[in-house]
């Protein structure tokens, strides 16, 4: 990475990136090749968007997603978790291997029959997202007698 060296701070970071895409591309190849998903309906779709979804909540820009970055993504699905309940997500998908999530084992359990509590979340955003927490506009008109 000498040619690196004259780099500014953008430059830098948006070589770091397309190197990140790169390496989850090539992983992305591997689960194309092998026989287990060959069956799967649209796999190279779902690769491409469980690509750019784990992508955007990598936020140490090290390949792999940390406890922050979980806390985020869910927090942005309208699902916030404590640190215990995404300390448990994490053994949940990494077997315990690890304190944090790989792009392997987040693809291998967003395709796998395993329905794993991140899994389920990530699966159900939009239904999590579109549920209105107040009805719009004012409220009923009430009288003294229907009071409980």
């Amino acid at each position: 990475m000498p040619s690196n060296k004259n780099m500014q701070g953008g430059k830098a970071f948006g070589l770091l990136k397309e190197q990140q895409r790169q390496k989850l591309e090539e992983i992305n190849k591997e689960y194309l090749e092998d026989q287990k998903y060959r069956d799967e309906e649209g796999l190279a779709e779902k690769l491409e968007s469980l690509k750019n979804k784990y992508a955007e909540f990598d936020l140490n820009d090290e390949g792999e997603i940390d406890l922050m970055g979980l806390k985020r993504m869910m927090e942005k699905l309208g699902v916030p978790k404590t640190h215990l309940e995404l300390k448990k997500m994490i053994v949940e998908v990494t077997g315990g291997s690890s304190n944090t999530i790989n792009y392997r084992d987040f693809v291998k359990m967003m395709l796998g029959k395993r329905s794993a509590v991140l899994k389920l979340v990530l699966l159900f955003e939009d239904k999590a997202n579109s549920t209105p927490c107040k009805p719009d506009g004012p409220p009923p008109k009430r009288d003294i007698t229907s009071l409980p």
